[in-house]
């Protein structure tokens, strides 16, 4: 498998505490691997408040780029938050780029505080399909709740990237970086979480 075009513009974006720069430093990790160039930026935000959160990742076979993706350059925008997605549509999305979304929302800090109202889901729904050549969405945190731990969210999202094959990296790849990453005790679960997620999208 190889990438859709070069350079191959990848956002993960969510909010601060869904682990989202986890998984984009996983897939750039394999990617290198891999023989790709790779450059990542990541933008932090009011993370430690929920604020939003994204890494952007820009990969190539040829060269190296710089890690910025240009306004309206992105390929694919894999996001732990639904209006994170409209977000970073706003700002990189395009007629040709696909989206990946978690479906459970997680409520801004400005909506938590009373200064601003969360968008109707449906109407957020249609809003990123109508601006996404492709827009796919999965149950993460849904998954993640049944397999008692909510924090691999991020790892149910990861794997139905894996599932929508999107990227050229594999669910053997990603779980020997996860034997070198997480502790022992913490392998299964993460690898039920992967494989659930694979099957919500294969």
């Amino acid at each position: 498998m190889s990438l859709a075009t070069d350079p191959y513009n990848l956002i993960v974006c969510g909010v601060g505490g869904q682990g989202n720069i986890l998984i984009a430093r996983l897939i750039g990790r394999i990617l290198a691997e891999n023989g790709y160039h790779l450059a990542i930026g990541e933008t932090f935000g009011a993370a430690q408040r929920g604020g939003s959160v994204f890494s952007s990742l820009r990969i190539s076979k040829k060269h190296a780029y710089g890690p910025l993706i240009p306004k309206g350059g992105a390929n694919l925008i894999v996001s732990l938050e639904p209006l994170e997605t409209l977000r970073l549509l706003s700002n990189f999305g395009n007629e040709n780029v696909v989206t990946l979304s978690n479906t459970q929302t997680a409520m801004p800090v400005g909506v938590l505080a009373g200064r601003a109202e969360y968008p109707d889901v449906d109407k957020l729904r249609r809003a990123i399909q109508e601006l996404s050549a492709k827009a796919l969405f999965t149950p993460a945190t849904d998954i993640a709740v049944e397999l008692g731990a909510p924090i691999v969210s991020n790892i149910v999202l990861l794997g139905a990237l894996l599932g929508a094959k999107l990227l050229p990296i594999s669910e053997e790849e990603v779980k020997q970086d996860m034997a070198s990453t997480f502790p022992p005790s913490k392998l299964e679960l993460n690898y039920q979480a992967l494989q659930r997620g694979i099957e919500t999208v294969a």
